[in-house]
């Protein structure tokens, strides 16, 4: 089979303020790439939080880039797979999340809790307690 990679690709009302705020709450974001245009918008940047890969840029609403505070939210959640799902929870919140579900122990294995962050996403933050299948 051939090599799959899924990138979210997101839209935010302010991209930079995003990457900072990615910064914030998951520590060491590198951008590897970013692209403004002319307007002083970021048309594309490429940012690594861990071993997961975004691509990110404003809004571009003639090119169906829209963020959720132009559509009034988001239908999306994010899941991130983290050490320390308390840590980077509070670290989320510090930051300017707003808590959804507050971390717990979940019957699949997992302590998670479910945040929104500023821009309209929702996030997903766990971490394995040890007793997930050996695949998962």
């Amino acid at each position: 089979m051939a090599l799959i990679v899924l990138t979210p690709y997101l839209a935010f009302h302010d991209c930079a303020a995003a990457i900072r705020f990615f910064g914030e709450v998951f520590g060491n974001v590198e951008t590897q790439e970013q692209y403004t245009d002319e307007d002083g918008r970021i048309a594309h940047a490429t940012i690594r939080v861990g071993g997961a890969t975004l691509f990110v840029s404003d809004e571009y609403p003639d090119f169906g880039a829209r963020s959720p505070r132009d559509l009034g939210g988001s239908p999306v959640a994010l899941h991130f797979h983290v050490a320390d799902a308390d840590a980077v929870a509070a670290r989320m919140v510090a930051a300017g999340g707003t808590t959804l579900r507050e971390v717990e122990d979940q019957a699949d294995g997992e302590r998670r809790g479910t945040f929104l962050d500023p821009f309209g996403y929702r996030w997903m933050i766990g971490q394995s307690l040890g007793t997930e299948p050996a695949d998962g």
